[in-house]
Protein backbone atom coordinates (compact mmCIF):
# COMPACT_ATOMS: atom_id res chain seq x y z
CA UNK A 1 0.00 0.00 0.00
CA UNK A 2 1.31 3.58 -1.02
CA UNK A 3 2.09 6.01 1.98
CA UNK A 4 3.22 9.69 1.94
CA UNK A 5 5.03 10.89 4.80
CA UNK A 6 5.14 14.54 5.63
CA UNK A 7 9.17 14.82 7.56
CA UNK A 8 10.31 18.04 8.91
CA UNK A 9 13.86 19.08 8.40
CA UNK A 10 15.78 21.22 10.88
CA UNK A 11 15.43 24.75 10.42
CA UNK A 12 19.41 25.57 11.03
CA UNK A 13 21.02 23.07 13.05
CA UNK A 14 21.44 19.80 11.27
CA UNK A 15 20.59 18.05 15.04
CA UNK A 16 17.03 19.13 15.64
CA UNK A 17 15.83 15.90 13.72
CA UNK A 18 14.50 13.20 14.87
CA UNK A 19 15.64 9.72 15.02
CA UNK A 20 12.05 8.39 13.29
CA UNK A 21 12.62 10.94 10.78
CA UNK A 22 15.83 9.83 9.57
CA UNK A 23 14.66 6.11 9.40
CA UNK A 24 11.68 7.02 7.31
CA UNK A 25 14.34 9.10 4.78
CA UNK A 26 16.56 6.09 4.50
CA UNK A 27 13.19 3.84 3.78
CA UNK A 28 10.83 5.30 1.45
CA UNK A 29 11.63 5.10 -2.31
CA UNK A 30 11.69 8.85 -3.16
CA UNK A 31 11.94 11.82 -1.24
CA UNK A 32 10.12 15.19 -2.59
CA UNK A 33 12.20 18.03 -1.75
CA UNK A 34 12.18 21.86 -2.84
CA UNK A 35 16.01 22.10 -3.66
CA UNK A 36 18.09 19.35 -4.15
CA UNK A 37 21.15 20.81 -3.86
CA UNK A 38 20.03 22.20 0.09
CA UNK A 39 18.43 19.09 0.97
CA UNK A 40 21.31 16.83 -0.66
CA UNK A 41 23.61 18.44 2.70
CA UNK A 42 21.06 17.01 4.62
CA UNK A 43 21.27 13.57 3.58
CA UNK A 44 24.59 13.21 3.03
CA UNK A 45 25.30 14.50 6.78
CA UNK A 46 23.04 11.47 8.02
CA UNK A 47 24.29 8.79 4.88
CA UNK A 48 20.84 8.95 3.33
CA UNK A 49 21.37 7.86 0.13
CA UNK A 50 17.39 7.74 -1.18
CA UNK A 51 16.60 9.24 -4.88
CA UNK A 52 15.65 13.04 -4.56
CA UNK A 53 13.10 14.87 -7.28
CA UNK A 54 11.93 18.44 -7.08
CA UNK A 55 8.61 19.62 -5.67
CA UNK A 56 8.03 23.51 -5.06
CA UNK A 57 5.84 26.26 -5.71
CA UNK A 58 6.72 26.13 -9.13
CA UNK A 59 6.37 22.57 -10.66
CA UNK A 60 4.07 21.19 -8.05
CA UNK A 61 0.78 22.03 -10.08
CA UNK A 62 2.56 20.60 -13.20
CA UNK A 63 3.58 17.25 -11.65
CA UNK A 64 1.61 16.59 -8.72
CA UNK A 65 -0.82 14.29 -11.06
CA UNK A 66 1.53 12.08 -12.43
CA UNK A 67 2.73 11.95 -8.31
CA UNK A 68 -0.57 10.89 -7.37
CA UNK A 69 -0.89 8.19 -10.53
CA UNK A 70 2.50 6.75 -9.34
CA UNK A 71 0.95 6.30 -5.70
CA UNK A 72 -2.23 4.72 -6.96
CA UNK A 73 -0.22 2.85 -9.53
CA UNK A 74 1.97 1.18 -7.63
CA UNK A 75 3.45 0.05 -3.69
CA UNK A 76 5.61 2.97 -3.18
CA UNK A 77 6.87 4.79 -0.52
CA UNK A 78 7.07 9.05 -0.63
CA UNK A 79 8.75 11.57 2.07
CA UNK A 80 7.81 14.87 1.52
CA UNK A 81 10.07 17.48 2.95
CA UNK A 82 10.95 21.18 2.82
CA UNK A 83 14.80 23.11 2.63
CA UNK A 84 13.84 23.94 6.48
CA UNK A 85 10.89 23.13 8.98
CA UNK A 86 7.40 21.34 8.32
CA UNK A 87 6.18 21.14 4.42
CA UNK A 88 2.95 22.80 4.28
CA UNK A 89 4.04 25.76 7.10
CA UNK A 90 4.93 28.56 4.42
CA UNK A 91 6.38 25.86 1.88
CA UNK A 92 4.67 23.31 -0.66
CA UNK A 93 2.77 20.53 1.07
CA UNK A 94 -0.88 21.64 1.19
CA UNK A 95 -2.19 20.74 -2.67
CA UNK A 96 -0.43 17.11 -2.50
CA UNK A 97 -1.69 15.95 1.07
CA UNK A 98 -4.93 17.43 -0.06
CA UNK A 99 -4.95 15.42 -3.25
CA UNK A 100 -3.58 11.74 -1.32
CA UNK A 101 -6.57 12.30 1.12
CA UNK A 102 -9.22 12.78 -1.64
CA UNK A 103 -7.89 9.63 -3.48
CA UNK A 104 -7.50 7.55 -0.04
CA UNK A 105 -4.00 7.49 -0.11
CA UNK A 106 -2.12 7.18 3.90
CA UNK A 107 -0.51 10.37 4.99
CA UNK A 108 1.71 9.35 8.28
CA UNK A 109 2.98 13.40 9.22
CA UNK A 110 5.84 13.46 11.96
CA UNK A 111 6.09 16.45 14.54
CA UNK A 112 9.44 18.31 13.96
CA UNK A 113 10.78 21.71 13.63
CA UNK A 114 9.14 25.15 12.54
CA UNK A 115 10.34 28.60 13.18
CA UNK A 116 6.98 30.44 14.75
CA UNK A 117 6.94 28.00 17.47
CA UNK A 118 10.60 28.76 19.19
CA UNK A 119 10.04 32.52 18.10
CA UNK A 120 6.50 32.58 20.04
CA UNK A 121 7.73 31.26 23.26
CA UNK A 122 11.18 33.63 23.15
CA UNK A 123 8.85 36.54 22.61
CA UNK A 124 7.08 36.37 26.33
CA UNK A 125 3.83 37.64 24.51
CA UNK A 126 0.38 35.42 25.27
CA UNK A 127 0.41 31.84 23.46
CA UNK A 128 -2.89 30.50 24.25
CA UNK A 129 -4.36 32.87 21.59
CA UNK A 130 -2.42 33.33 18.41
CA UNK A 131 -2.73 33.86 14.84
CA UNK A 132 -0.33 32.65 12.00
CA UNK A 133 -0.30 34.91 8.95
CA UNK A 134 3.12 33.62 7.24
CA UNK A 135 4.04 35.97 4.65
CA UNK A 136 1.71 39.38 4.42
CA UNK A 137 0.88 39.95 0.32
CA UNK A 138 3.62 42.09 -1.05
CA UNK A 139 0.76 44.46 -2.73
CA UNK A 140 -1.95 43.96 -3.39
CA UNK A 141 -4.13 43.08 -0.22
CA UNK A 142 -1.84 43.67 2.14
CA UNK A 143 -3.22 47.37 3.25
CA UNK A 144 -6.36 45.40 4.11
CA UNK A 145 -4.76 42.39 5.94
CA UNK A 146 -2.98 44.72 8.15
CA UNK A 147 -5.98 47.00 8.92
CA UNK A 148 -8.23 43.37 9.75
CA UNK A 149 -5.26 41.93 12.20
CA UNK A 150 -5.16 45.47 14.02
CA UNK A 151 -8.53 44.34 15.12
CA UNK A 152 -7.38 41.20 16.70
CA UNK A 153 -7.11 40.14 20.14
CA UNK A 154 -4.08 37.87 20.42
CA UNK A 155 -0.48 37.54 19.44
CA UNK A 156 -0.26 37.76 15.59
CA UNK A 157 2.52 36.02 13.95
CA UNK A 158 4.24 37.08 10.84
CA UNK A 159 6.95 35.70 8.50
CA UNK A 160 9.41 38.08 6.33
CA UNK A 161 12.70 38.83 4.47
CA UNK A 162 15.59 40.81 5.53
CA UNK A 163 14.81 42.90 2.70
CA UNK A 164 11.11 43.43 3.19
CA UNK A 165 11.44 43.83 7.20
CA UNK A 166 11.88 47.63 8.10
CA UNK A 167 8.72 48.22 5.70
CA UNK A 168 6.80 45.79 7.64
CA UNK A 169 8.15 47.15 11.25
CA UNK A 170 7.31 50.61 9.64
CA UNK A 171 3.49 49.23 8.72
CA UNK A 172 3.09 47.59 12.35
CA UNK A 173 3.72 51.26 13.88
CA UNK A 174 1.11 52.81 11.51
CA UNK A 175 -1.54 50.41 11.77
CA UNK A 176 -1.21 48.72 15.20
CA UNK A 177 -2.04 50.75 18.31
CA UNK A 178 1.13 50.90 20.35
CA UNK A 179 1.98 47.35 19.95
CA UNK A 180 4.82 45.47 21.56
CA UNK A 181 6.99 43.56 19.06
CA UNK A 182 9.78 40.60 19.20
CA UNK A 183 11.08 39.42 16.10
CA UNK A 184 13.73 36.53 15.85
CA UNK A 185 16.18 35.34 13.08
CA UNK A 186 18.88 32.53 12.34
CA UNK A 187 16.75 30.39 14.91
CA UNK A 188 19.23 27.24 16.30
CA UNK A 189 21.95 28.60 13.94
CA UNK A 190 25.10 30.25 15.37
CA UNK A 191 23.85 34.34 15.24
CA UNK A 192 20.28 33.40 16.65
CA UNK A 193 18.91 37.00 17.49
CA UNK A 194 15.37 38.14 19.33
CA UNK A 195 14.88 42.08 19.63
CA UNK A 196 12.00 42.77 21.40
CA UNK A 197 10.31 46.33 21.76
CA UNK A 198 8.06 48.89 19.63
CA UNK A 199 7.98 48.71 16.57
CA UNK A 200 10.44 52.25 15.82
CA UNK A 201 13.27 51.14 18.88
CA UNK A 202 13.68 47.89 17.00
CA UNK A 203 13.97 49.41 13.21
CA UNK A 204 17.15 51.98 14.95
CA UNK A 205 18.61 48.26 16.28
CA UNK A 206 17.99 46.86 12.42
CA UNK A 207 19.35 49.76 10.89
CA UNK A 208 23.03 49.98 12.64
CA UNK A 209 23.76 46.69 11.84
CA UNK A 210 23.71 44.43 8.30
CA UNK A 211 20.05 42.59 8.39
CA UNK A 212 20.31 39.01 7.28
CA UNK A 213 18.27 35.86 7.67
CA UNK A 214 14.14 35.40 7.31
CA UNK A 215 12.16 36.76 10.15
CA UNK A 216 9.33 35.56 12.23
CA UNK A 217 7.72 38.70 13.52
CA UNK A 218 5.74 38.76 16.86
CA UNK A 219 2.68 41.26 17.41
CA UNK A 220 1.18 41.67 21.17
CA UNK A 221 -2.07 43.32 20.98
CA UNK A 222 -2.50 45.33 24.09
Amino acid sequence: MSKLYIVPTPIGNLKDITFRAIDILKEVDIILCEDTRVSSKLLKHYNISTPLKSYHQHNEHKIIDKIIQQLLEKELSYALISDAGTPGISDPGYLLIRECIKNEIDIENLPGATAFVPALINSGFSSDKFIFEGFLPHKKGRKKRLENLAKQDRTIILYESPYRIIKLLKEINEYFNNPKVSISREITKLYEETIRGNPLEIIKKLEAKKIKGEFVVLIEIL
